[in-house]
């Protein structure tokens, strides 16, 4: 069954919930998983590939966007329909639940303190408890600068 993570940020603005993603992925990446990262938007995907790119100087995550073809990348970033179904991780950045969702092992959700985020965080949660999937909140409020 799914897992599925919250991670509960204290910054209200949104490019942190970005950045934190980033984070997310690079630490999946470095354990040799695959990652989908979903977004809401194609205009979002685009930003998210681009930050990817640029996000650490120490940094280097190769990935692609799924409409870009097939690779050998561990990452690849999607919105709407668009799916990796052999990715071992999805982290959802998309306002919505995507269908697919329980066609991975984890599904990661950022929750930041602005009020959209939050409100669409709780239904998420409510989503998820709902169907019975395991959840596993990480308040990090308290651990950030």
């Amino acid at each position: 069954m799914t897992r599925v993570d919250f991670y509960i940020l204290s910054e209200p603005r949104r490019e942190v919930r970005a950045r934190f993603a980033c984070r997310v992925v690079e630490k999946a990446y470095g354990r040799g998983y695959r990652i989908h990262l979903h977004a809401g938007s194609g205009d979002e995907a685009q930003a998210l590939d681009d930050l990817l790119w640029t996000w650490r100087q120490d940094s280097f995550l190769p990935h692609r966007l799924l409409a870009g073809g097939n690779g050998p990348e561990l990452i690849r970033i999607g919105h709407g329909e668009e799916t990796w179904p052999a990715a071992d991780v999805l982290v959802n950045l998309a306002p919505e639940v995507p269908a697919f969702f329980s066609g991975y092992p984890r599904v990661v959700e950022i929750v930041t303190q602005d009020p959209e985020t939050t409100r669409l965080g709780r239904e998420h949660y409510r989503f998820y408890r709902e169907r019975g999937y395991p959840l596993n909140t990480h308040d990090l409020r308290e651990k950030q600068p």
